[in-house]
């Protein structure tokens, strides 16, 4: 991928019109600022951002701790 293609997290789809594109998210990188996650605006409701595995996983372990 090249510098400035925009992506939907969504649809895989490039995002060729800026004003299509809306930030839905920020992930943070293990060295450097990370990187913004970008849906067109019909899609932005459509990105999910929690892993369904790691939000099961987590919810057992909050679950335990408040045993």
């Amino acid at each position: 991928m090249t510098a400035g293609v925009r992506v939907c997290r969504a649809c895989d789809e490039e995002i060729t019109d800026p004003a299509d594109g809306v930030i839905v998210a920020h992930e943070l990188g293990n060295s450097g600022p990370g990187w913004d996650v970008w849906a067109h605006r019909e899609h932005a409701d459509d990105v999910e951002l929690i892993d369904p595995d790691l939000l099961r996983i987590m919810t057992r372990i909050w679950a335990a701790r408040m045993l």
